[in-house]
């Protein structure tokens, strides 16, 4: 029986995008369904009671919420381009530096376009102060899986579809500090996997300026 795979998400979510580029690179089909997160489809309701948010993975009928374990169960499942080594040790470094990401990376880059004055400013100085700290594990190496697309490389890119929500709103400018990061970035983006997978940086921006008059931030 053919495999049945559908990811509830919405479109400018890094985290979706991350499920995204792994079903991409592992060469597996499935249905894409883009949430109304003001109006959550049954679905996704359904699949995941607890939380309710996105990205979903519906496999065979079977969910999968949180895009971090997500992301490990299709590496499980389809093993082909392997994301996670198979050394214990390596693979515990990979995990803690995905874990670093969601705690760090999310939280300050919004804190750049949803705060002012001190608070954006500290912001700002601590997420470039973690990109630097990314810089110095990546090495010397072309991504953080080594020499190809890993578990690290594949949940960090997504938010550089945000960096110019954060350079537009925060006045500050990441490729200057942090030119490593952006060449690791730039080697991503030659994938097809990674490159298909982000939206447009000014698409994203769009979407922020209009949540912005939302929350009534403007």
């Amino acid at each position: 029986m053919a495999d049945e795979v559908v990811l509830l998400d919405f479109w400018p979510s890094p985290f979706g995008m991350r499920l995204r580029i792994a079903l991409a690179e592992k060469g597996v089909k499935y249905e894409y369904k883009d949430e109304d997160l003001r109006n959550k489809s049954p679905l996704l309701l359904q699949s995941n009671p607890i939380h309710k948010k996105i990205p979903v993975l519906i496999h065979n009928g079977k969910a999968v919420c949180e895009s971090v374990i997500a992301l490990q169960y299709i590496d499980e499942v389809w093993t082909n381009k392997p994301l996670l080594p198979s050394d214990p040790y390596l693979r515990s470094q990979a995990k803690f530096w995905a874990d670093f990401v969601d705690k760090k990376i999310y939280d300050l880059g919004r804190k750049t376009w949803t705060t002012k004055g001190d608070d954006q400013e500290a912001a700002k100085k601590e997420f470039i102060d973690c990109v630097k700290l990314l810089e110095v594990e990546l090495g010397d190496k072309p991504f953080f899986g080594g020499e190809t697309l890993g578990f690290v490389d594949v949940t960090l890119v997504p938010f550089y579809s945000w960096f110019s929500v954060y350079e537009k709103f925060g006045n500050f400018s990441i490729e200057p500090e942090c030119p490593k990061f952006i060449a690791w970035v730039k080697r991503c983006l030659e994938k097809e996997s990674v490159s298909k997978s982000l939206p447009e940086q000014d698409k994203v921006c769009g979407f922020v300026v209009e949540m912005r008059k939302k929350l009534g931030i403007e």
